[in-house]
C-alpha cells in the first residue's frame, strides 16, 4: 500500500512539469509569432520618371516571386516585406533600380532614363543610324553571341538567334557548306531568294567559308521592306550586314584564342531492324503472304516456296542472294511457327568465304577531330588605327576522305591624314582545302550505309571469318558477282564504304578581299565618301573515281576537273550632310554605286588513269571523255543613285 502512494505522488508531479512545459513552448511559438509580424509590414509609394508617374512599373521582392505593378497613377504597395529586403523596380526605357527597404511605410522612386539602348548605334546600308532613330526592323548580333559557338562560318552562328530566319543545310560536310537562307518567307518562286551579304559597306561575293568568325565585330539582319530604299532590287529579300573588328585608340592589344573539340554523327536513327535474324523473318512474312494469299498456295507450299525465294538470287522473287546463317541442310532457315530455326548459327560459307554480316553504319562512321586557333593584333594613336589577324581552322570530318582546312589573314587600318581627310583600307585573304563529301545517289555513303540491309557484310573474310586484304588494305565486299564472294547484291550493287576510301575529291580555293575608302570632310556639315571594293573568288576542284573497284573500275580509273574564277568591282560615291539644331537633327545622303561581275567557268574528264596515286590532273589519264565545258558570264550593273534624308 506504501508503495502504491509513492507512485501515485510521482506521477503527479511528472504530470504538473508536463503541464508547465507545454505552457511555456506555447509562449515561445507566440512570441515568435509576434517577432515575425512585427519585422512583417507593407509599404506604399509612387513611382516616377522625369516626365511624370511611370503606368506598369514592375516592383518585385529580390529572390523571391513576390511582385506587383504600378497602377494608373503610378501608385504601388507591397505586403509581407520584411526589413532589410532587395525591392527591384524596373520599366522598358528606364534604368533598372535597387532599394533596400528599411521599415519606411511610403517610398517613393524616382527612375532615370536609360539612353544605352537609344543611343545604340547599328550598321544600314551606306552607313550606320541610332537605334532610336532607326525606323526599319533589324536583328544585331554582337561579337560576344557570335564566338559562343564553334562554328566555321558566320551564317551558322545567327541560327536560332534571328527571329523569322530559316536556315537550311542541305550536307553534312566539313567546313558548314553554304546553307540556304530564307528570311521572313519567300519573296518568289522564280528569282533568288537568298539575302544581299555586305561587309564593311561593300557586297561582297567571297564565299561564307572565307570569313573568320574571330574577325567579326557585330551581324545586322535588316528584314523589312525598308532595306529596299537603301540596297534597291538586290535588297528584296532582306540584308545581312557584316562588320569586322577595327582597332581602338591605345596601347597595342594581343589575343590568342584556341578551341578543340570533337565530330560526332548526330543523327537520330528511327528505330529499324538491326538483327539479321529478324530481318529474315520479316522478309519470309512478306514472302509467305504474298505466295498464300496473292498466288493462292496451300500453307506447305507459301512455307516452302518463301524459304527458297528467301535466300535465292532471283530479285524478282524477293531473293536476298546472301545467306549468312548455318543450318542442317534437311532443313530451313525460317520454321512454320515463322520463327529463325533455333539450330542456324552465323558464319555460313560459300565458295571457301565467310558469310558474315556487319554494322555498316559502326564501320562508316567514325569521332573526328576539330581544331581552330586566332591570334589578332590591334592599337593605335588618335591619327591612326591598325588591327590583324591570322586564323587556322582543321575541321576534320566522320566518314573517310572528309574534312575542310583553312587559313585566313585581314589587315585592317585608318590613318586621318588631316582634319578634313581620312583614308583607310581592309584585306582579306583565305585559303582553303576541302574534301568534299560525295551526294550521288549511288555513291553518297551516308545513303549507301542506311539503306542496306543488316544481312550483308562490308568485308570479305576467309573461311576463318578472317578479314582478308590486298595491297590496297581490307577486302571490301561490292555485291557483283565479278568480286571475290561471286554474289549479287539486289541492293546498291557495286557500292561499297571502300570507294569513299579509295576515291578522292577535294577543292583548293584562294579568296582575296579588298575594300578601300576616303572621305573628304567640307563645309562643316558634309563629308564625301569613295568606296572600292573587289572580290577574286578562284576554285579549283577535282574528283576521281579509283580504276581498282566499282564503277570506274569499268574504265580503268576516271578524273574529272572544275575550274572557276569569281571577279567583282564596286564602287560607291556618296555624299552625306548632317547638322544640328538643338535637340533636333537633320541628315540628308545622295549615293551611286557602279557594280561589275564577272564568270568564268571550264571543266574536262578523261578516263583510264595510268597514275593514280601520284597524278590527279588530266594529264594523269589517257582517254578524253565526252564531257567537257566552259562557260563566261559578264554583268555591268550602273546601280541608280540613291536619297535618304
Amino acid at each position: 500500500m506504501l508503495t502504491q502512494l509513492k507512485l501515485t505522488k510521482v506521477l503527479i508531479i511528472l504530470s504538473v512539469f508536463n503541464l508547465f512545459g507545454n505552457i511555456h513552448t506555447e509562449a515561445n511559438t507566440l512570441s515568435r509569432q509576434a517577432a515575425v509580424t512585427q519585422q512583417k509590414s507593407k509599404v506604399t509609394g509612387i513611382v516616377e520618371d522625369e516626365n511624370g508617374t511611370v503606368v506598369g512599373a514592375s516592383i518585385f521582392i529580390k529572390d523571391s516571386s513576390t511582385g506587383t505593378i504600378t497602377d494608373s497613377e503610378g501608385r504601388f504597395t507591397l505586403t509581407d516585406l520584411k526589413k532589410g529586403s532587395t525591392l527591384v523596380f524596373s520599366f522598358v526605357g528606364l534604368k533598372t533600380q535597387e532599394i533596400i527597404w528599411k521599415g519606411e511605410s511610403i517610398l517613393n522612386v524616382k527612375m532615370v532614363s536609360d539612353t544605352q539602348d537609344l543611343d545604340e548605334v547599328i550598321v544600314v546600308a551606306y552607313g550606320t543610324a541610332k537605334k532610336s532613330a532607326f525606323t526599319g526592323s533589324a536583328t544585331v548580333i554582337s561579337a560576344e553571341k557570335l564566338t559562343q559557338r564553334s562554328t566555321t562560318n558566320v551564317v551558322q552562328s545567327l541560327q536560332g538567334q534571328v527571329a523569322g530566319l530559316q536556315m537550311t543545310t542541305g550536307s553534312g560536310q566539313p567546313g558548314g557548306g553554304s546553307p540556304s537562307l530564307i528570311i521572313r518567307g519567300i519573296g518568289s518562286i522564280n528569282a533568288d531568294i537568298d539575302p544581299l551579304i555586305i561587309v564593311d559597306g561593300m557586297p561582297y561575293e567571297g564565299g561564307w567559308n572565307n570569313i573568320n568568325p574571330s574577325d567579326v565585330e557585330s551581324v545586322s539582319v535588316l528584314k523589312d521592306a525598308a532595306t529596299n530604299a537603301h540596297n534597291g532590287p538586290r535588297g528584296a529579300n532582306s540584308v545581312i550586314i557584316i562588320t569586322t573588328k577595327q582597332a581602338k585608340v591605345g596601347e597595342a592589344k594581343v589575343t590568342a584564342s584556341a578551341k578543340w573539340g570533337v565530330n560526332t554523327r548526330g543523327t537520330i536513327d528511327y528505330d529499324y531492324i538491326k538483327d539479321p535474324g529478324e530481318y529474315y523473318e520479316a522478309h519470309y512474312k512478306a514472302l509467305y503472304n504474298q505466295l498464300r494469299y496473292v498466288k493462292g498456295l496451300s500453307e506447305n507450299d507459301a512455307y516452302t516456296q518463301a524459304n527458297i525465294n528467301m535466300v535465292g538470287n532471283t530479285k524478282e522473287n524477293g531473293g536476298l542472294t546472301y545467306n549468312v546463317f548455318n543450318y542442317p541442310e534437311n532443313e530451313y532457315l525460317i520454321g512454320k511457327d515463322g520463327r529463325l530455326n533455333p539450330n542456324a548459327k552465323l558464319g555460313r560459307v560459300v565458295n571457301g568465304y565467310t558469310l558474315s554480316p556487319d554494322d555498316w553504319v559502326y564501320e562508316a562512321y567514325s569521332s573526328a577531330f576539330r581544331q581552330e586557333y586566332n591570334v589578332n593584333i590591334s592599337g593605335g594613336t588618335n591619327k591612326m588605327q591598325m588591327y590583324g589577324s591570322f586564323g587556322y581552322l582543321n575541321d576534320e570530318g566522320i566518314v573517310p576522305n572528309a574534312g575542310y582546312e583553312r587559313y585566313s589573314a585581314r589587315f585592317k587600318g585608318s590613318y586621318q591624314a588631316k582634319s578634313w581627310l581620312k583614308f583607310g583600307a581592309n584585306v582579306n585573304y583565305t585559303h582553303s582545302e576541302t574534301s568534299p563529301l560525295s551526294e550521288d545517289y549511288s555513291t553518297d555513303m551516308a545513303s549507301v550505309v542506311e539503306q542496306v540491309a543488316p544481312i550483308y557484310p562490308v568485308y570479305i573474310r576467309d573461311e576463318h571469318g578472317n578479314i582478308m586484304t590486298d595491297e590496297n588494305g581490307k577486302l571490301y565486299d561490292y555485291g557483283t558477282t565479278n568480286t571475290a564472294l561471286g554474289l549479287a547484291r539486289p541492293v546498291l550493287p557495286n557500292s561499297s564504304i571502300q570507294s569513299s576510301i579509295l576515291n578522292r575529291s577535294e577543292t583548293n580555293a584562294n579568296t582575296f578581299n579588298g575594300n578601300g575608302f576616303v572621305d573628304i570632310t567640307f563645309l562643316k556639315d558634309f563629308k564625301f565618301t569613295f568606296n572600292a571594293g573587289t572580290t577574286v573568288r578562284e576554285q579549283r576542284y577535282f574528283k576521281t573515281s579509283n580504276p581498282f573497284y566499282g564503277f570506274g573500275a569499268e574504265q580503268n580509273g576516271t578524273i574529272s576537273v572544275f575550274h572557276y574564277r569569281t571577279t567583282t568591282l564596286n564602287l560607291q560615291q556618296i555624299l552625306n550632310y548632317n547638322r544640328s539644331f538643338g535637340k533636333h537633327n537633320v541628315s540628308a545622303m545622295l549615293g551611286h554605286e557602279n557594280y561589275k561581275y564577272n564568270y568564268v567557268q571550264l571543266s574536262a574528264e578523261k578516263k583510264n588513269m595510268f597514275s593514280y596515286w601520284e597524278n590527279h590532273e588530266l594529264n594523269g589519264a589517257i582517254i578524253d571523255a565526252a564531257s567537257s565545258s566552259s562557260f563566261f558570264f559578264f554583268l555591268l550593273l550602273p546601280l541608280p543613285s540613291y536619297f535618304h534624308s
